[in-house]
């Protein structure tokens, strides 16, 4: 059994007169609600169902951090319940800040202008970093998987017999609305983003799960090793990283895999460690090459987050936005989440430290 109350002094008291009284359980326990947000909740406001900060400079001071636009970069994340916006620190030596925290709102383009104009982005013109959903989203491109998909070049996604020979696709000079598969304003300028390389990851994953084959005993394994994960997810290669981490410390796996599979298992694996790990190896670009070449060997399909590894141009961009996100094993190390509550005395911001995956 549990109590909550507002204030400590109060909660000691009555936990204290009760069970002088006999009237508490032993195992009653007696909470009360910290107010490390009173400070901080008057410079969050609410409205159109966003719950956003209104003054970032005051919040930095308060945290005691140095503010300067330059060392932060915004992360826009979304799910089917809510959309947040969290400023992140370039490096990850500082705690990340949320910016802005929307419910039962959808993730399109009118949602990505709210969240921008209620935090003032024009103001401070922060570098981003999203999944390619919200990057095409800002960008104000079309939606899915369109011959011209690519917001770095004009990759054509469906000529695909030429997806692994053809490396110099034109790049992409500007984002005029009516042209190609821009359809709206662009909210960001292009330069202003990072490349996602947590989603590359789980792309590249995907996309050899893809590339099996669906009788051998390496599919098999893969099956049986998650049991939980339905077939579907499976066959269409929808892992997370915790499990992909997993499966990459199984010598079992390795051993059932066909030669072709397992030489480009093994390009995967020493991406994963000597590219997106701590460090950079000194032979990445030959480990870029082999990654290429043996998902090639697979027949895998081209899909926009291999491209990314193929042109030597946005190739630099990658390690560009490694150098800044100081990746570890995630995109993000460490963030924060937080819940919004609302009483008469207007928004609550509870802070809640939580990690990525």
């Amino acid at each position: 059994m549990y109590f909550w109350m507002l204030n400590s002094n109060i909660s000691h008291t009555f936990r204290s007169r009760l069970r002088g009284w006999n009237l508490l359980c032993q195992d009653t326990k007696v909470c009360f609600y910290r107010g490390h947000h009173e400070e901080l909740k008057y410079f969050f406001s609410q409205e159109y169902g966003v719950v956003f900060c209104n003054d970032v400079c005051y919040v930095m001071e308060v945290l005691g951090n140095e503010f300067n636009p330059d060392q932060w970069r915004l992360f826009i994340d979304s799910s089917k319940v809510r959309l947040k916006v969290v400023l992140l620190h370039n490096g990850n030596k500082l705690p990340s800040v949320p910016l802005a925290h929307a419910a039962n709102m959808k993730e399109n383009y009118e949602s990505m202008k709210l969240l921008l104009g209620r935090i003032k982005y024009d103001e401070f013109k922060w570098k981003l970093c999203g999944d390619l959903k919200v990057v095409a989203l800002l960008l104000g491109m079309q939606l899915g998987y369109t011959k011209y998909c690519c917001f770095l070049c004009e990759w054509d996604s469906r000529d695909k017999k030429n997806h692994y020979v053809h490396k110099l696709w034109p790049k992409q000079t500007s984002l005029t609305p009516g042209e190609k598969i821009v359809v709206n304003p662009p909210l960001v300028l292009l330069e202003k983003i990072f490349l996602p390389l947590l989603h590359i990851k789980l792309g590249l994953m995907k996309n050899f799960v893809k590339g099996m084959d669906k009788t051998s005993r390496g599919f098999e394994y893969l099956r049986n090793k998650f049991p939980n994960v339905s077939d579907e997810k499976i066959k269409e290669g929808i892992f997370i990283g915790p499990q992909i981490r997993k499966l990459m410390q199984d010598k079992h796996f390795d051993e059932d895999l066909n030669e072709t599979e397992g030489n480009a298992w093994l390009s995967f694996k020493i991406i994963c460690k000597d590219f997106l790990g701590n460090h950079n190896a000194v032979n990445y670009q030959d480990v870029v090459r082999d990654l290429l070449t043996s998902l090639k060997a697979m027949g895998c399909n081209m899909s926009l987050k291999i491209h990314f590894w193929s042109p030597t141009w946005i190739f630099s961009q990658i390690i560009s936005a490694k150098s800044v996100t100081n990746m570890v094993k995630d995109f993000t190390k460490t963030f924060w989440l937080w819940k919004i509550g609302t009483n008469s005395n207007g928004p609550q911001v509870y802070w809640q430290t939580t990690a990525g995956h």
